[in-house]
């Protein structure tokens, strides 16, 4: 303001030169394409004063909005290098677009755009081709403006383009709407927490397999942060994002990371992931509802399973086989076996010492649940594996059966093995 009143009791009669208007000022009836007469710098405010063609009222706009001043014949040919995107914006479409310094997708990246966010349409550039996959993508390399003077290069594939008139008037709206509206379903995506299909059918099944059942496993995107969280029991790996590309029909690629994302409706998503040998891998992702609370469910199975034991222990705790030895469960869930050499080596490995732990880890299939209460599972120290028995408590007893051979569909046991060691303990 101090500069523009000292401008007009200065009269400001010398021009400095010419410069073309890069961003509409509809208040002053200035569109882009426009040349206007340059007065002033003001490197400490960092404005130029100008002033309309038709009007001898001088103001400021910031630095970056006109190009340097020069002739006007210079300052026409300047023109001409806009002149194919002349009173052209565009729409985001995508939260953390990248703006980067060279039209190629590796290049440093100088600004990163707001879903929403409109920037000027410069001119068009050669670049790199952006590839999806081995598809490449459409599209061109543009150079664009920011509201805040950043100029870089960003490709068009997530860019809405839209035309101005004069006094503001946006050209194109229905196009603008449409451009926004296809990532709603992107938003309602990002939003979610994703977990692995299989825990649909341990949920459905009412078979839940602690160790495979985490709330930690999950596929997750913190869009505050641009951080892509995918979790597994074998993967955990985190990525700091870049945006997204819309590279198909529903599906999603998060740029600058080895991710992308297939919807399949509302509640079913596929993660395309490739690790460091660079081969992809697909998995599925699944939303809960409401009700279904992954840590509450693990803590009830873990406690059926504690359950299960203790009604064991407190049948014995000691039981002795004239043939398989003495079997001592303890409430810690430990346990001492003296004298089994009889498993040794066929059931119990000849490395295994007399003791361990042992617990409930696997389901019945419905041909053995009405012969059997359950299995047990015994970890002997100096084993690298569990020796599972189905068992029955019986009067007076506990009746076990080993399972060398025996048939498993993940964590269920579903037939007996073909010769197997049947084991007949009394209480002490």
């Amino acid at each position: 303001m101090l500069l523009a009143v000292s401008c007009i009791l200065m009269s400001c009669t010398g021009i400095m030169g010419y410069g073309v208007l890069l961003w509409d000022i509809p208040e002053k009836g200035l569109q882009d394409g426009d040349i206007v007469p340059v007065y002033i710098r003001s490197n400490i405010s960092h404005v130029y004063v100008v002033s309309s063609p038709d009007s001898k009222e001088h103001f400021e706009i910031p630095l970056w909005q006109v190009t340097p001043p020069q002739s006007h014949h210079k300052a026409k040919k300047t023109a001409r290098l806009y002149a194919e995107f002349v009173h052209q914006y565009a729409k985001v479409n995508v939260d953390g677009l990248p703006v980067r310094a060279d039209p190629v997708n590796t290049a440093k990246q100088v600004y990163r755009l707001r879903r929403g966010e409109t920037v000027k349409l410069l001119y068009k550039g050669k670049g790199q081709t952006v590839m999806a996959g081995k598809n490449p993508l459409d599209g061109d390399w543009l150079r664009i403006l920011t509201k805040d003077g950043t100029q870089g290069w960003c490709f068009s594939y997530n860019l809405t383009q839209f035309g101005t008139k004069k006094g503001g008037i946006v050209t194109g709206e229905q196009q603008t709407a449409a451009g926004e509206e296809k990532d709603t379903v992107l938003d309602a995506v990002l939003s979610k927490t994703w977990y692995p299909d299989y825990y649909r059918t341990m949920i459905d099944k009412n078979r839940i397999d602690p160790q495979l059942m985490n709330a930690s496993y999950s596929f997750t995107v913190d869009m505050q942060n641009m951080k892509v969280s995918l979790n597994l029991p074998t993967i955990h790996e985190s990525w700091a994002y870049a945006g997204t590309v819309k590279t198909g029909d529903m599906e999603y690629a998060f740029n600058a990371i080895p991710v992308k994302i297939t919807v399949k409706n509302d509640s079913f998503i596929v993660v395309t992931y490739s690790g460091d040998n660079g081969k992809p891998q697909d998995m599925n992702f699944i939303t809960l509802g409401e009700n279904e609370d992954v840590t509450a469910l693990v803590s009830a199975e873990k406690d059926r399973r504690l359950h299960m034991y203790q009604k064991v222990y407190e049948s014995g705790p000691d039981f002795n086989s004239a043939s398989y030895g003495q079997l001592s469960l303890k409430d810690d869930q430990s346990f001492s076996w003296k004298n089994y050499r009889l498993l040794v080596p066929s059931v119990v490995d000849p490395a295994a010492k007399g003791g361990g732990t042992v617990g409930v880890k696997y389901f019945l299939g419905d041909a053995l649940s009405a012969s059997y209460d359950g299995v047990l599972s015994f970890r002997f120290d100096g084993m690298d594996k569990d020796v599972n028995f189905l068992y029955k408590m019986e009067n007076g007893g506990l009746r076990m059966e080993d399972l060398t051979g025996a048939s498993y569909d993940g964590n269920t046991v579903t037939n007996r093995g073909t010769s197997p060691l049947v084991l007949f303990f009394q209480k002490d």
